[in-house]
Order: C-alpha cells, then sequence, then structure tokens
C-alpha cells in the first residue's frame, strides 16, 4: 500500500497546478489527507487537511488559493493550487492519517502513509 503524488512543475507568478495523491492498496475514503510542504532550509508546514467527511481545512498562506477535493471512484485527492506565488516553491507531500482534520489544517499523528514528494516551483 502507498501514496503517490504528481502534478508538481514549474509555473509562473499568478499561474496554476493541481497537485494529484493517489492511493494503492487501500481506500482513501476512510482517512483524512493532509498536505504539507517543505522550502529549502525550512521545517515541514502543513497546509491542508481534508477530512472522511470531504469538509478541507487550509491555513491562511494558502486559504482562498488552494482547493482541496477527494474523487473516490479514482482513489486520489487533489490539490487545486491558482494564483501561485514564488513563495509556494516547495516540495510537496500527501500524508494520510486515521484521525480526522478536526478542523486544523493538517491532520494529527501519526500518519500511516507518506508519498515521496513533488516539487513545486513558482518563478518568472
Amino acid at each position: 500500500a502507498q501514496v503517490v503524488e504528481s502534478g508538481g512543475g514549474l509555473a509562473k507568478p499568478g499561474g496554476s497546478l493541481r497537485l494529484s495523491c493517489a492511493a494503492s492498496g487501500f481506500t482513501l475514503d476512510y482517512y483524512a489527507i493532509g498536505w504539507f510542504r517543505q522550502a529549502p532550509g525550512k521545517e515541514r508546514e502543513g497546509i491542508s487537511c481534508i477530512s472522511s467527511d470531504g469538509n478541507a481545512y487550509y491555513a491562511d498562506s494558502v486559504k482562498d488559493r488552494f482547493t482541496f477535493s477527494r474523487d473516490s471512484a479514482k482513489n486520489t485527492v487533489y490539490l487545486q493550487m491558482d494564483n501561485l506565488v514564488p513563495e509556494d516553491t516547495a516540495l510537496y507531500y500527501c500524508a494520510v492519517s486515521l484521525f480526522d482534520c478536526s478542523g486544523n489544517y493538517y491532520p494529527p499523528a501519526p500518519y500511516d502513509y507518506w508519498g515521496q514528494g513533488t516539487q513545486v516551483t513558482v518563478s518568472s
């Protein structure tokens, strides 16, 4: 069982990217999923969490720009990132937790699965 992120790349400021986190070997519907990112020289930070009921929560730094969604048929979650800024440049990870978001923008540890990350670079 694993999760695999994809969709990262190079975008210009103001541009958009859509990240995917696809699961195999288990069903994502029963879990809370978090998106984390880590920029060079900085600590990893949680930015968004989606509960098993579909409610999503966001850090202030990405609120109103990023949208977290689920596709149960594809066993995949997505992070739509719009109006990107250079400060969004980071390695993005998804993490899976049996514990609910509970209104927070990242699910609590422990995490059952982590992806390998996908790089997002925002630059003109």
